[in-house]
């Protein structure tokens, strides 16, 4: 096909499909992908993404997949209609998460795992919040990406973070040990932290006082 021919093709930036059947699969969705944020915001050169639309294929609109989140290493931060991969230096996602829900089908997640595994993902995680199952995958020397077999406790290689099931419920920790936090959770942490400070400064002033009264001068 030739170049001009390619400029006239349109490549949708929404599939038409909600981003999630339910309000647990949003709320996970949304905790992986801020969290990928936020564990790689000072790094440029990280891009993360949430239900945003892949094309691989320049030139075929229809081959296409929106993953629930992704990461890409090697591609700067910005945002983006759809993430065309012949327009960044052809690099596609490396780590790639689906949360499941109830609506899902089993031919629908079929073809999304062979996309990619066809398309060059390197690590492929998927969570069903409902039954606490998770799912891994790492694309070994043939090519291929071949199940992990015990996910619990299991590192991604790329991402450097740590998947530990409980009997209820996944949880995500940082390299530095960090939990994976909402954004609600994370809200009440600052608070908690920002209560703290408060006071231990109004306890070092209260000690200054009480060294003035003595009639010493507490350093500075």
């Amino acid at each position: 096909m030739s170049v001009s021919a390619n400029r006239h093709i349109i490549y949708p930036e929404s599939d038409g499909q909600p981003t999630a059947d339910n309000t647990r699969q949003f709320r996970w969705i949304t905790l992986v992908k801020e969290n990928l944020e936020i564990l790689f915001a000072n790094d440029p050169q990280v891009f993360v993404a949430g239900d945003l639309l892949w094309y691989p294929v320049e030139g075929h609109p229809e081959i296409r997949v929106a993953p629930d989140a992704m990461v890409v290493f090697g591609r700067p931060k910005g945002d983006r209609g759809s993430y065309r991969q012949w327009e960044e230096d052809n690099i596609p996602p490396q780590v790639v998460f689906e949360i499941l829900s109830p609506g899902n089908r089993v031919q629908e997640m079929t073809r999304k795992f062979h996309f990619y595994e066809y398309y060059g993902v390197e690590e492929y995680y998927s969570y069903d919040p409902d039954k606490n199952e998770l799912s891994g995958f790492r694309r070994q020397i043939n090519g291929n990406l071949n199940p992990i077999e015990t996910m619990n406790h299991w590192v991604s290689p790329r991402l450097k973070i740590k998947f530990v099931l409980t009997s209820e419920t996944l949880e995500i920790y940082r390299p530095d040990g960090k939990k994976f936090l909402s954004s609600v959770e994370l809200y009440q942490r600052a608070e908690q932290e920002s209560q703290r400070a408060e006071q231990e400064s109004q306890r070092a002033e209260r000690m200054a006082a009480q060294l003035r009264a003595l009639g010493v001068e507490p350093e500075p």
